[in-house]
């Protein structure tokens, strides 16, 4: 296998560290390598260290890719996103700037059953070829792992068809896709006040159908009394578990702590966004060891003022992540460099902190920490060169996607022009 090193390295942000997630000050330790540099081989991490140090490893066989003296970081891992739906809701973000509020959107038909109604109508092709658009949206803010949920179809064959895609897209190589199964996103128009029944096709034909055809890895529920509440969402979930399927859970976004203590009590992987959650509420996530994956972009883009109490949840101990939450309606961005930005100015997080949170901690909460989320020997070589002369400088710049090129596995998936 041919020898490939990575040199010109500003800095190499490794995020070498222990076999698990980060908590506490470790979050705040990088692993960072000045004029770093590193050796691939196979789509592997072989060796990092300084340029002097790696440049006695080659040979005169060995390939080269000059980072041009810019910073190198492991590609982001973007734990929460919904990426694959037809149109968009710019008109309803106008709206919302006119000071209608969320709900009263969602009364009349629109948030995101006005996305169903798309996507339902949309065919596969067009919605494959939507999503891999938007693929290099995600690319461009240096995302090489994408969390991806279904919950634009609420139909056994919508959803089926939203997997597929999801699956098309991580057949291309050019980013990872990890699959997510939300059924219970949102209770479609042909089920409103027959919660009970559209939970019996969730459980008895969707998720027997996505296990059978091996579509999804995950199942989440969007927990909230007025959408799925605890004891509705309990019984979808503890099904998923009978299933197979790994856990996450749309939790506290609008009210406290119900989300994530049933989160904590089946032990799921994550508990996503907690903009409410309190103190019980988090403790019982750090007894039950879930992750929580907090979504900064999504507050700003409904335009409150309600954060995750972030610097609480790592205070405690807790391995936080963060994530984009794209999707058409709440969170139109893919962009984890401006993620970063909300988090250092909102969440009152540090750069190292936030980078820590977008990548090794995001990898673990999809069990990808043994191969993904550092540049480590033996992991994969999904890295990222950025145009900064300092890691700081990602969530200092907002509004500003550097990544100049992205690659996984050791194989460049995208260059992209610095002006």
């Amino acid at each position: 296998m041919t020898q490939t090193a990575v040199w010109n390295c500003k800095q190499l942000v490794t995020l070498a560290g222990p076999a698990r997630p980060r908590v506490r000050q470790e979050m705040r330790e990088l692993g960072v390598i000045p004029d770093g540099a590193m050796l691939l081989r196979g789509g592997f991490v072989e060796a990092t260290g300084t340029r002097a140090e790696i440049e006695r490893q080659v040979s005169p066989e060995t390939q080269i890719i000059d980072a041009g003296d810019r910073i190198v970081l492991p590609g982001f891992v973007d734990a929460h996103t919904h990426p694959v739906f037809a149109g968009t809701r710019a008109d309803e973000f106008e709206e919302r700037m006119q000071g209608v509020v969320y709900a009263d959107i969602a009364a009349r038909g629109g948030g995101i059953l006005s996305t169903v109604r798309r996507t339902r109508e949309a065919s596969e092709a067009s919605l494959l070829e939507a999503a891999r658009r938007r693929r290099v949206w995600f690319a461009r803010g240096g995302t090489t792992t994408v969390e991806a949920k279904s919950g634009y179809g609420l139909s056994l064959e919508a959803e089926l068809k939203i997997l597929r895609v999801i699956r098309d897209l991580a057949a291309d190589f050019k980013l990872r896709y990890i699959p997510t199964f939300l059924g219970a996103h949102e209770v479609p128009v042909e089920y409103r006040s027959r919660i009970d029944q559209y939970i019996a096709l969730v459980v008895e034909e969707m998720l027997p159908r996505v296990a059978a055809d091996r579509l999804a890895e995950y199942c989440d529920v969007f927990c909230e009394p007025s959408v799925f509440p605890p004891e509705k969402a309990r019984i979808v979930l503890q099904a998923a578990q009978r299933f197979g399927f790994k856990l996450r859970i749309h939790a506290d976004q609008f009210s406290t702590d119900s989300g994530s203590l049933l989160a904590a009590e089946l032990g799921a992987a994550t508990a996503d966004h907690l903009e409410r959650t309190g103190t019980a509420g988090m403790e019982a996530l750090l007894r039950a060891k879930v992750q929580p994956v907090l979504l900064p972009a999504s507050v700003y883009a409904l335009g409150s003022s309600t954060y995750p109490a972030a610097r609480r949840m790592i205070d405690l101990g807790l391995a936080v992540v963060l994530a984009t939450d794209f999707n058409p309606g709440s969170s139109p961005t893919a962009s984890m460099p401006m993620v970063l930005s909300l988090a250092a100015t909102q969440l009152k997080m540090t750069a190292a902190e936030a980078i820590t949170a977008a990548t090794i901690n995001a990898a673990y909460s999809l069990q990808r920490g043994g191969e993904l989320g550092s540049l480590e020997p033996h992991k994969r070589a999904d890295f990222v060169i950025h145009d900064c002369d300092d890691y700081r400088e990602l969530p200092y710049f907002f509004g500003r996607d550097p990544a100049v090129a992205v690659y996984t596995s050791g194989a460049c998936a995208y260059t992209f022009s610095e002006y």
